[in-house]
């Protein structure tokens, strides 16, 4: 039997039968977003426009999955944290404009290997942990193979096919399928580059399944909500799945921070606060 999915949020999860309408038709409810809609009599079947990816979307949690005390633990916290913030560092903010500049299209064409390099190993704006893996393969491939390699990389990220979702893009450099992609500029270094074209949106959270530190276990402890633990081929896959748990955690953070950087130096406060270790503490 085929699965009946809200026709606004698109969710399978929680959809109830309602009291028929004043036409006798059958009325449907979501419980996620509370939508309620009638469905087309049999016969009139509408096709669907949902693709395999909004089908995929749709399964991944949600914010509203939280439950209420979480989320006013994290509130409290929240308050607290802006209250004692300190001001962005500016060296940030010239570290991005740098590399807004240098990941355009023209910049990516002229930039020189020394431009690519220092990013790969700046530790600004997001620290990608070891870069012992890019030095050693800089030194075997040279200083114009490895720039290319990070050019197609960023290129393809940013700037790919339009009919590819951003998710997939970085999912076919993650993969790295054909073995083209440079040793080291990985999922945290790819992350980065999100984080410096779009600092309102990418958390410097820099891995989705690091124990402890990344995204999946940030989830975990400070909401309560389970994550896929590992990726699969054709819907969670690890693109999707390092994209979808950014922009879950930017949205269960809350508001009033200055950009995603911010929000992630709260996350890990209240992940120190709340999660699983300091839990069995207070116990």
């Amino acid at each position: 039997m085929a699965l009946i999915s809200c026709t606004s949020c698109l969710s399978d999860d929680d959809i109830h039968l309602e009291a028929p309408g004043a036409d006798g038709a059958r009325v449907l409810r979501c419980g996620l977003c509370g939508h309620t809609w009638s469905p087309a009599p049999a016969g009139r079947a509408v096709a669907s426009t949902r693709t395999p990816f909004d089908m995929a979307k749709g399964r991944f949690a949600r914010a509203t999955m939280v439950a209420p005390e979480r989320n006013a633990r994290v509130t409290r916290l929240r308050t607290a944290f802006l209250k004692a913030a300190a001001e962005p560092d500016p060296a940030v903010a010239e570290h991005r404009t740098r590399y807004q500049e240098l990941f355009s299209p023209a910049g990516l064409a002229s930039c020189s290997p020394q431009d690519l390099r220092d990013f790969a190993t700046s530790r600004v704006d997001g620290i990608p942990g070891s870069t012992a893996v890019l030095t050693r393969a800089w030194n075997r491939l040279g200083d114009d193979e490895s720039a290319a390699r990070i050019r197609a990389s960023i290129s393809h990220l940013l700037h790919g096919p339009s009919s590819s979702p951003l998710e997939d893009r970085l999912t076919d450099l993650l993969d790295d399928a054909d073995g083209a992609g440079m040793p080291g500029f990985a999922e945290a270094q790819l992350t980065r580059v999100l984080c410096v074209v779009e600092p309102a949106r990418f958390l410097p959270i820099l891995t989705y399944g690091t124990e402890a530190t990344g995204k999946r276990d940030v989830v975990l402890d400070v909401f309560g909500l389970h994550l896929p633990r590992v990726p699969d081929a054709v819907s969670m896959t690890t693109g999707r799945l390092a994209v979808w748990s950014n922009d879950l955690l930017l949205e269960l953070a809350g508001g009033g921070f200055a950009d995603a950087g911010q929000a992630a130096s709260f996350l890990t406060h209240a992940q120190q606060r709340l999660g699983r270790s300091a839990l069995a503490v207070v116990r």
